[in-house]
């Protein structure tokens, strides 16, 4: 229905996990009440996931604290109330994980290369700009952590290593955790990145949706983009001084692993820089950083950093509770005073569920439009089939879902049928059982397909294209290697059990 029915292969490149996670449950429930329930279950997941974090080095009151005030932090309630960015949302369940899973690597790394390949493959089924940032926070803390234990020479004896891991392990441990998590994605990862040759995804970072127009407290020529980035810079100046107030008092933190206080000040130091103009030359040149599009997106890793430090530098519980107030109070303010939650009103929702209802469809996304494709000159009230020429043709259309277009054409003389589809090459057209080329006409993109004098059978058909297939196979791959890995480390566990049972066996002989 996207592009009004002429279709956009959305799903080649949107992650997989947040729409398959909302088709199952409108399966399952109302479907007006299936945004609710997500959002229940991921801020949910957000708290359990900060929760196992915390638990490291808090107690159970305050680990409890830390998980609450993680799952409702004023980013969250941003993305719930304005952004209805709900693959962005989910990805924060993993946020947490990733430094529980570093501190893991800095303790013991090899045991966590799988653990850490999972949560990573998982970033990029779930949302392409949280696992940029991910990743990007992933090198930052192990490099901090590396740095701490900077022993650089192999030990040849174990008396030689330090406790822990040393510095060229955690790199090691880490990169080869990325390697596997993105074999593990490949699937998705592969024909994602190989098939963008087929759209026009530059119009990602098109005026509006460039870094440039959506740093903190930045101006546009667009008033309803502008009110909302002073929402969100608000949110975020308020975010970035109660981190660092909260850090500044948490600086003397007893009982946290070595070396957390400074990676987190670090850490945090980076993403709240990062939505400044100044950093502007980074994100134009640093690794696919542009694509993540919006700067403040980074207070998707800040909120946990803060979430941290409210709850070990802020410990009189009132206090706790009016930085909360605060924050929802600059929300609420923003809400009523600078723009409502959503740009479009229920006005808008009808005509878009009238439309699909109708087959008419919807506007679709710049960025996925096929190649040559030009949205805006398409006619929206064309027939499925119909001759490009004037020849005379019937036509009966048997079958036409997302996948598959099936319809006869009889025609008095050799010619070409326009179909109400975009000629995106995954696209395979067969006439009367035989392979033919389709084309595409020029200003719109629409799918030509040549067809003879007399009756001709046209199945059109979306196919798996080669990438597709070799990203199936790393994938397979990269589970084969998890099995293999969790096998050695089974085997090795269990020798390490058994020698220290022997041995203490032999001291209580002795």
């Amino acid at each position: 229905m996207a592009h009004f029915a002429y279709g956009e292969p959305r799903f080649v490149f949107y992650p997989p996990a947040s729409w398959t996670l909302g088709a199952l449950l409108s399966a399952l429930v109302p479907w007006s009440l299936a945004s609710a329930v997500y959002i229940w279950i991921v801020l949910v997941l957000a708290g359990a996931s900060m929760f196992l974090l915390a638990r490291r080095w808090l107690d159970r009151r305050d680990a409890m604290f830390a998980a609450v005030l993680y799952a409702v932090n004023p980013y969250h309630l941003v993305i719930v109330y304005w952004r209805s960015a709900f693959a962005e949302l989910l990805a924060s369940c993993l946020v947490p994980l990733v430094l529980l899973l570093v501190l893991k690597v800095v303790d013991d790394g090899r045991r966590v290369i799988v653990p850490l390949a999972l949560v990573l493959a998982a970033a990029w089924l779930t949302n392409a700009p949280a696992a940029v940032m991910i990743h990007y926070s992933l090198a930052l803390l192990l490099i901090c952590f590396a740095w701490r234990r900077r022993s650089w020479r192999v030990p040849l004896l174990a008396k030689d290593a330090k406790s822990g891991a040393p510095g060229w392990r955690i790199l090691l441990v880490g990169a080869a955790a990325v390697a596997l998590g993105a074999g593990l994605a490949a699937f998705y990862l592969l024909p994602a990145i190989y098939e963008q040759r087929w759209v026009d995804i530059a119009a990602a970072v098109s005026a509006g949706s460039r870094p440039v127009d959506n740093f903190l407290f930045i101006h546009t020529t667009d008033a309803d983009h502008d009110a909302f980035n002073r929402i969100i810079s608000w949110v975020a100046l308020l975010e970035i001084a109660v981190t660092f107030t909260a850090a500044w008092a948490a600086r003397k933190w007893r009982g946290s692993p070595p070396g957390l206080w400074k990676a987190l000040i670090v850490w945090g130091v980076g993403c709240s820089a990062l939505m400044f103009p100044v950093t502007a030359l980074l994100w134009k040149f640093l690794p696919k950083l542009e694509f993540m599009q919006f700067p403040w997106r980074w207070l998707l890793c800040l909120s946990m950093i803060f979430s941290i430090f409210v709850t070990v530098g802020v410990r009189r519980w009132w206090m706790r509770i009016a930085v909360w107030a605060v924050a929802v109070c600059v929300i609420a303010v923003a809400w009523q005073r600078i723009q409502p939650p959503w740009w479009d009103n229920a006005a808008d929702l009808r005509e878009m569920q009238d439309n699909m209802a109708d087959a008419v469809g919807y506007e679709g996304t710049d960025e996925y439009t096929p190649t040559g494709a030009d949205p805006a000159a398409i006619a929206k009230d064309a027939w499925k089939v119909r001759v490009d020429g004037t020849a005379h043709a019937a036509i009966h259309v048997l079958q036409w879902n997302a996948e598959t277009k099936l319809f006869t054409v009889e025609m008095a003389a050799a010619d070409r049928v326009a179909l109400r589809l975009f000629c995106y090459p995954a696209w395979k057209a067969e006439v009367n059982g035989y392979a033919v080329s389709t084309m595409q006409r020029e200003g719109t993109g629409q799918m030509l397909v040549p067809v003879e004098a007399g009756m001709n059978r046209v199945r059109i058909t979306f196919v798996r294209t080669w990438d597709r297939t070799v990203g199936g196979c790393i994938s397979v791959l990269g589970v084969v290697c998890v099995w293999v890995l969790i096998a050695i480390q089974s085997r090795r566990h269990h020798s390490s059990s058994q020698t220290s049972a022997q041995f203490s066996q032999g001291r209580d002989l002795a």
